[in-house]
C-alpha cells in the first residue's frame, strides 16, 4: 500500500478511490462508534447519558466536558510505546496521569480526553456483557452491513498497515483500535448520519450538539466544534463537515461527511512522511 490513501463516496457510490480497501488503523475515529454505540445503548434503556453519580454523566465524557485527564501528554507514556514496551493496566495509566484529579469541574471547561473514552468503553461493556466489539458489531456495524474490528492483541494487526509502527500493541490504545478499510469506515459514517441511520432522529440531534472550540480554528477548520464523538466545523466552501481525525504512531486518518448532503463522505489516511495532511484533503474532496 502506498503512503497514501483516499476514498469519496456519494450516495452509496465511490466517486474516487485510491488503495481504499487496504485495511488501515482507525485510530480516534473509533471515538464516533464508542459514542454511537453508547447512544443506541441508552436508547434501549440499558445505559444513561446523564446519571452523575460519579460527580459527570456520560454525556459529559463523550464530549470532553468532565474535566478527566488524558495520557497524550505523559512523555513516559509515548517513551513506552516506543520501545515496544507492554501496555500498562489500566489503573496504572490512571495514576501515571493523574486520573483521580479532575482538570477542571464537571462541565466547566473542555479538554480532549482518551482516559474519558476509556471509561465509556467500560461503560458500553457493563451495560452490554462482553467486549466493546460485541456490543459495535450488534448495536452499529450490522444495521449498516459495515465490516470492522476491534484490534485485541499485536497479530491483529497483521496486514494491517501501520507504516513504521510495526509491532505495535493495539491496547495502547486504551479506549480501542478499531481497524478496517478506508471504503467501511467511509460507508459507517454515511449510514451513521445517513436516513438509514441505526440511531433515532433524537440521539443523532445529540451527537450533533456541540461546544464551540475557536481555540482550534485554522485554515481548514473554520469554526470548529465538538459533539458526542463527532468533531464538526464550517469549512471553506461554507459547509459544515462533521466526524473525526485519528492518529497514532506512524500514521493519521480523517473521516469527515458533509452535513448538507448525507451519503458524501470522505476519509483519508496517511503514513507519517508522506506529506498529506489527511484532514485538509478530506475537506477538499467533500467540497
Amino acid at each position: 500500500m502506498p503512503a497514501y490513501a483516499r476514498v469519496l463516496i456519494d450516495a452509496d457510490a465511490v466517486i474516487e478511490a485510491q488503495d481504499a480497501e487496504a485495511p488501515v488503523p482507525w485510530w480516534s475515529f473509533g471515538k464516533t462508534i464508542i459514542a454511537a454505540t453508547a447512544l443506541r445503548l441508552a436508547e434501549l434503556g440499558r445505559l444513561s447519558l446523564d446519571d452523575d453519580a460519579q460527580g459527570y454523566s456520560l454525556r459529559q465524557v463523550l464530549r470532553h466536558e468532565a474535566g478527566l485527564k488524558d495520557y497524550g501528554p505523559l512523555p513516559a507514556y509515548h517513551q513506552a510505546v516506543a520501545a515496544g514496551d507492554t501496555p500498562w493496566p489500566a489503573a496504572e495509566l490512571r495514576r501515571r496521569a493523574g486520573a483521580d484529579t479532575h482538570a477542571f469541574p464537571p462541565g466547566q471547561g473542555w479538554a480532549y480526553s482518551n482516559i474519558g473514552y476509556l471509561e465509556a468503553r467500560q461503560r458500553i461493556e457493563t451495560a452490554h456483557p462482553g467486549t466493546l466489539e460485541a456490543a459495535a458489531q450488534q448495536l452499529i456495524f450490522e444495521p449498516l452491513g459495515v465490516t470492522a474490528r476491534l484490534a485485541l492483541a499485536e497479530d491483529d494487526l497483521d496486514g494491517v498497515e501501520m507504516g513504521p509502527a510495526r509491532g505495535y500493541h493495539p491496547d495502547w490504545v486504551y479506549h480501542g483500535l478499531f481497524v478496517g478499510s478506508l471504503a467501511e469506515a467511509a460507508r459507517l459514517l454515511a449510514g451513521l448520519l445517513g436516513p438509514n441511520s441505526p440511531l433515532q432522529a433524537s440521539s443523532l440531534a445529540a451527537m450533533r450538539q456541540s461546544r464551540a472550540l475557536p481555540q482550534f480554528a485554522g485554515p481548514v477548520w473554520k469554526a470548529p466544534s465538538y459533539g458526542l464523538g463527532l468533531m464538526r466545523s464550517t469549512i471553506e466552501g461554507g459547509f459544515v463537515a462533521e466526524g473525526h481525525t485519528g492518529g497514532g504512531p506512524g500514521s493519521a486518518i480523517a473521516v469527515y461527511g458533509r452535513e448538507d448532503r448525507a451519503g458524501r463522505v470522505a476519509a483519508v489516511f496517511a503514513l507519517e512522511g508522506a506529506g498529506i495532511d489527511p484532514e485538509a484533503e478530506a475537506a477538499r474532496l467533500l467540497a
